[in-house]
């Protein structure tokens, strides 16, 4: 592990652009800084609980446990925010996507990056004061589903915690940037990563994982804050051995859990349920809900003959957060097999119910539907979808169940299912915020298809990193194979921020975007809702109408949530920035995407700093003299499975996050590619080697069907130079 402390580490920084998993090069003094009368993250439960009263402060990534994602601070409003400017930047060393909601904690901000890294800066100035990190090596990367990324990091008395891609939690001492303890949450043999923040609270630390496409099984965990000694733990689906975990998850699946499962892969693949995000803090009843993610395989029927409900996949479960024993779950989308996560941001609120203030859990998962319920009890309130839905007519509030199109039960029947939404959800990762001014909930929504057709000859692929679906997909949806291919693609996606109505469950206003990946919202009492695009705008609308007020260029693309706070009466909002994720990576769809090295923006009223400028360098296809027989090409299309969660549908990728293959120089010399791809030289960068799944004539086929997938680029570009000579005004650059 590396920690830095510095004012300035320029130096370094400039050896590492564009070098994704580079370790800094030296080390400085700590800059001494005095804040909060040398208070350094004093969080402590009282804290915690009356966070809502201490606005200048961001203390959770939610901004409180409630995780409304809403400051209370206004001096920042529809009135004056055209004013807005940026205050200051940080930059970091890693050009993969950030998807962290910084804390601020009494004049210090504190943010983890990609390769769960983590920064602190002074707040007002931007002065760095430390850095720290874990050193996660690079062959870990392809043990996740979706980029190196995370989250956020916690903080609890002097401390904040990070949970890192390669499965450990570490506690860090807030003043120096040293780490205090570590332990492995995880085992290290499996396909397990963490990519969400933690939370903390009563003295406990509570992770999750993810994993689930891989084969494995989900669980989270609450560790002693001050000892890093485990005090509970809770699993998601059942022990496929049958047996006691010594957990406490062992009680309530041996009254239901058990139950619900077939006899199916899951007792190889654990059955998934994985939760890689959602872990709220619910203050009112001491309790901990969690968001949990997708069976594994995917298909109902391989996954548990087709049996059962399979709890607790696709749920949000309720345990005691002293003991974790379990108090109530909701499953939204019983049986999933449609990648029907359940892990995305969970609100906690009162609504009038029936002419009485309830308590409620609010959610808009991938499945398409906003649900309230009782947090309480974990009854169902109400549910209507917010975007278009085909898998289902709706939801039966008496049984709580979805009402589903039999077409969709794509496992059961065996048929091809085009499923809007598809994968990546309606509703992702990114915060949504909910402000208690317009009692409104700003949704990053999302829409896009995606195929399913049960996989008869499924088998389940030990090895880490291999995906276990039992899936084909009959639909090509998201591997194009030209520009004009994948022009047709992109018009099938689309995003929405949305302002709902939890109450009413109806849309009051929308604005339409022209691709999905939109990043998090923040909602301020000043009438304001922030949120960033992939083609780097931080924009501000009016919460109550919906109406652009501010926009700002960012210069590469912003995913993550934004978040406020004051310091001497000066409000900021700040946001990280940086391209990447699964929408960054995997998916040809976007409009003007953006990528580089990451920073952390800050922004105040009349703030007068610069950002430099974009500049995209765009490297032409590369297309040996050589050429390849048609059956080698043909060969070497199914290795590339193998590479897709990286590097794109059909290849196409951002180049400037990850390769574009049809650019690497590699495809000109076979020994180079064979070096990079079997012998696995760049694997400190996150490249590691294939030679478990292809010998050496497989790693020829797949550069013969990536040179083939070259011509195909340079035919496009050229096609493409032309039209434009033309003056044709259709014609379209290339992501």
């Amino acid at each position: 592990m590396i920690f830095r402390t510095s004012s300035n580490q320029l130096s370094w920084r400039k050896a590492c652009l564009g070098i994704a998993g580079c370790v800094a090069i030296a080390a400085f003094p700590l800059q001494s800084f005095s804040a909060g009368k040398n208070a350094v993250a004093a969080v402590d439960q009282k804290r915690l609980v009356e966070a809502a009263a201490d606005p200048a402060n961001w203390i959770t990534r939610g901004g409180t446990s409630d995780e409304q994602h809403y400051s209370p601070l206004k001096r920042i409003d529809t009135a004056n925010v055209s004013r807005l400017g940026l205050a200051w930047y940080g930059e970091f060393d890693t050009n993969r996507g950030q998807q962290a909601t910084p804390l601020v904690i009494d004049g210090v901000l504190y943010t983890s990056t990609a390769w769960s890294k983590v920064y602190a800066y002074d707040a007002a100035t931007g002065e760095q004061l430390w850095f720290f990190d874990p050193e996660v090596p690079g062959r870990k990367a392809p043990d996740g589903c979706c980029d190196v990324v995370n989250r956020g990091v916690a903080a609890w008395q002097g401390k904040i915690y990070v949970g890192t891609y390669d499965g450990r939690l570490i506690a860090i001492d807030a003043r120096t940037g040293k780490p205090v303890w570590e332990t492995q949450t995880t085992d290290v043999t499996r396909s397990y990563t963490i990519t969400g923040a933690p939370r903390v609270a009563n003295g406990k630390v509570f992770i999750g994982n993810g994993g689930a496409e891989f084969g494995v099984r989900g669980y989270v965990s609450a560790y002693d804050a001050e000892s890093g000694e485990l005090a509970w733990r809770f699993y998601i689906t059942p022990n496929p051995e049958g047996k006691p975990d010594g957990a406490a998850s062992d009680r309530i699946h041996r009254e239901i859990g058990f139950k619900t499962w077939g006899d199916g892969w899951w007792k190889q693949t654990g059955g998934g349920g994985t939760a890689w995000d959602s872990i709220v803090y619910d203050k009112d009843y001491d309790q901990v809900l969690i968001g949990t993610g997708n069976g594994t395989p995917w298909s109902h029927v391989a996954r548990s003959g087709g049996e059962g409900d399979n709890l607790f996949i696709s749920s949000i479960v309720a345990v005691d957060a002293n003991t974790g024993e379990y108090k109530w779950h909701y499953q939204s989308t019983p049986a999933e097999e449609w990648d029907f996560t359940a892990t995305q941001p969970i609100v906690l609120t009162e609504l009038d119910v029936g002419g009485k203030k309830t308590r409620v859990a609010m959610q808009a998962p991938k499945n398409g539907f906003f649900y309230v319920l009782d947090r309480s009890n974990g009854k169902l309130i109400s549910a209507k979808n917010f975007m278009p839905v085909n898998w289902a007519a709706g939801i039966d509030l008496e049984t709580g169940r979805p009402i589903e199109y039999p077409a969709a039960r794509y496992s059961k029947h065996g048929n091809d299912f085009l499923a809007i939404p598809g994968a990546f959800g309606a509703h992702n990762w990114p915060p949504m915020a909910y402000s208690p001014d317009t009692g409104l909930v700003y949704i990053p929504a999302q829409q896009g298809s995606f195929g399913y057709k049960h996989d008869p000859d499924f088998k389940y692929n030990p090895l880490n990193g291999a995906w276990n679906l039992a899936n084909i997909s009959g639909h090509p949806t998201l591997a194009p194979r030209d520009e004009a291919d994948r022009l047709s693609i992109t018009q099938s996606f689309r995003g929405d921020l949305i302002a709902w109505d939890p109450q009413a469950q109806k849309e009051v206003w929308r604005v339409p975007y022209p691709s999905i990946g939109a990043g998090g919202t923040l909602a301020t009492a000043g009438n304001l809702v922030f949120q960033g695009t992939p083609d780097g705008i931080f924009h501000a609308y009016a919460a109550d109408t919906g109406k652009e007020v501010w926009s700002y260029d960012g210069r590469i693309g912003i995913i993550a949530g934004a978040m406020s706070y004051e310091i001497d009466g000066t409000q900021y909002i700040a946001v990280l920035s940086g391209l990447g994720g699964s929408a960054g990576l995997q998916i040809p769809h976007m409009k003007n995407p953006r990528a580089g090295i990451g920073r952390v923006l800050v922004f105040k009223l009349d703030g007068g700093g610069a950002l430099p400028p974009y500049e995209r360098v765009c490297r032409p296809a590369q297309v040996p003299a050589e050429t390849f027989p048609a059956e080698m090409v043909a060969r070497g299309a199914a290795f590339y499975g193998n590479c897709v969660a990286c590097h794109g549908y059909g290849t196409y990728t951002n180049d400037e996050v990850v390769p574009d293959l049809r650019r690497s120089p590699l495809l000109l010399d076979k020994a180079s590619f064979a070096a990079v791809v079997y012998d696995g030289i760049r694997e400190s960068r996150g490249m590691v080697s294939f030679a478990d799944r292809m010998s050496r004539d497989d790693v020829e086929a797949l550069r013969a069907w990536l040179v083939d997938r070259a011509i195909q680029l340079k035919a496009d570009e050229e096609a493409e130079q032309a039209a434009q000579a033309s003056g044709n005004p259709a014609a379209k650059a290339n992501p």
